[in-house]
Order: C-alpha cells, then structure tokens, then sequence
C-alpha cells in the first residue's frame, strides 16, 4: 500500500489556503473521524506563519486507515462562514466568489491533499483533517456541500467545502485523502470528475432550528433586568416593535433576567435585527452566541 502511494506523491496537488483566521467551531461533518489522533503544529514564535508546514511536500500518512469506516457527510443547512469568503487574488489572478450556486456543476479533474496539511487551518479557519469529508474549492462559498463523482469509474461521494484550491490548472476541487478514497482518486493521483452543489434551503420554524447540526446560535442581547415581570413586558413591547422571537434567559446564580431577540441560525440574520435595535431605543444592544 505505502509502495502505491510512494509513486503517486508527484502528482499530489497543494493546496494553497488563504491566510489564517481566527479558530472557528468544528462541524459534526469534520468530527466524525476514525481513531487517529493528530496534533497541529504550533508556531515557535509570534509569526503566525511560523511553523505553518513541517513538511516540504505533500504525502500520505505512514499509517494508512480504513477509509471504509468514514461516515458520509448528510448535507444540511449551515450558514456561510464569517471567513474565507470574500473576492480575493493569488498569483496575481483574481477569483471572484459565486453568489448563487443554484444548480451549480462543473467538471474538471480532482487533485487530493494529505499529510502536509493536516492540522492546520482551511481557508475559513476551521482545522484540515485528511481523515473527514471535506474538499477546497477555488470560488464555492465555504462551507458548501457538493457531490463529486468520479467519471472514470462511476463512483461518487458528498463533501463539506471548508478550503481554497487548488490553484493547478485543469484541477477543480482538492479532495481530503479520505473523500479521494471513496471514488478512486488516490490511486490516480488525478481523477475527472462532476461536482455539483448541493442546496439546503435555510430552516424556518423553530423544530427544525432545534435539530439542527449547528453547533451554536446568534441573540441580539437588549438588556439585563432584575424582575421577570419586567423582562415579560419588555418581551410583548418587542414583539410588536420588531416582530420577532424573543429568548429571556435566567441567569442561574442571581434574579437577574436577560431579553434578547432571536435566536438566529446566521450571523448576518442577527446583524440586521442588531441594527434595528440600535437605531431605535436600545443603542448599547450587541450579539451574543450560544453553543447548542
């Protein structure tokens, strides 16, 4: 096995990612691992470059998994991320990133990327694991779900875009070593292949927000106060004033009560409620997030 990868090394494809940002929560999509532990590399200085790749060039792992025992990615709403998703330039090219990937397809070739980056941050600042279901993508807002298939032999599989690249021409998506696995990627080093995007409208009643795989939601806080009765009455004056949910949370050590709006699924949701408020009576408002 190790003598299969030995000789494809060459045509592993780098992925170039954008500079870091800061560490965001991981998805259920990227915990879902088999058991092997890995460690980032720490920087042993204040560059946050420094350190970034222990390696020189890419490869796979001495100790290769059971990639069979990867679940697959269950696509499902999750809001773009705060970061990695703005227009930007790289090797004096400009990319441009889509805004309506409705229907999305394209095809190309498939490149894979391995132990080189593994433990360091994707493009929009969650952490590469080789081992879980993820791509890089030049221009699909991150995180996007896509299905890939391979159209040499027929196989395919789902991934969460989370990264950039690769910057290769003729290669349009960089596979995880565990999603080229699934269709028969790492063998070849390079595949063709058809992405299309998959589309999960955004929830809209509070069961489904409930369920949802999204480790955390948005509240736009208002005020503290220290009598129920008083956050109920704030709560009704504000259901008529911005015809939205409103939360009040007990502060568990004190009689104090917080009224907030919301609780949101997208940060951009909870920015535009966020807004409302300052400019009407409640100019200290801010936004909270709540792991769920």
């Amino acid at each position: 096995m190790r003598s299969l990868f030995l000789l494809f090394f060459v045509l592993l494809a780098g992925c170039s990612s954008a500079p870091d940002k800061p560490q965001q929560t991981e998805t259920k999509a990227d915990q879902a691992t088999p058991d092997l532990l890995f460690k980032p590399n720490t920087p042993t200085n204040d560059d946050p470059n420094a350190g970034r790749y222990s390696l020189k060039d890419d490869r796979a792992p001495k100790v290769v998994p059971d990639f069979s025992k990867v679940p697959p990615v269950v696509p499902h709403y999750e809001p773009y991320s705060r970061s990695g998703n703005k227009d930007y330039t790289l090797r004096g090219k400009r990319y441009h990133i889509i805004k309506n990937t409705k229907g999305y397809t394209e095809t190309g070739y498939a490149s894979w990327y391995g132990e080189k980056f593994h433990g360091h941050k994707t493009s929009n600042g969650e952490t590469y694991n080789m081992f879980a279901m993820t791509a890089a993508h030049k221009t699909l807002p991150l995180p996007s779900f896509v299905r890939v298939t391979n159209t040499l032999n027929g196989k395919s599989t789902i991934v969460r875009v989370n990264d950039r690249g690769p910057f290769h021409d003729g290669r349009i998506i960089d596979l995880s070593m565990a999603a080229a696995a699934k269709i028969g990627v790492i063998s070849l080093g390079t595949a063709p292949v058809k992405i299309e995007v998959i589309n999960i409208p955004k929830p809209t009643n509070k069961s489904t927000m409930k369920n949802s795989p999204i480790p955390h939601h948005y509240f736009v806080q208002l005020a503290a106060v220290n009598s129920l009765a008083k956050a109920e009455e704030m709560k009704k004056e504000l259901k008529r004033s911005f015809n939205t949910d409103i939360d009040i949370e007990k502060i568990d050590s004190r009689a104090v009560y917080r009224v907030r709006l919301g609780p949101y699924m997208d940060h951009r949701d909870a920015e535009i409620q966020l807004s409302k408020v300052k400019s009407n009576s409640y100019p200290k408002a801010f936004i909270t997030t709540v792991n769920r």
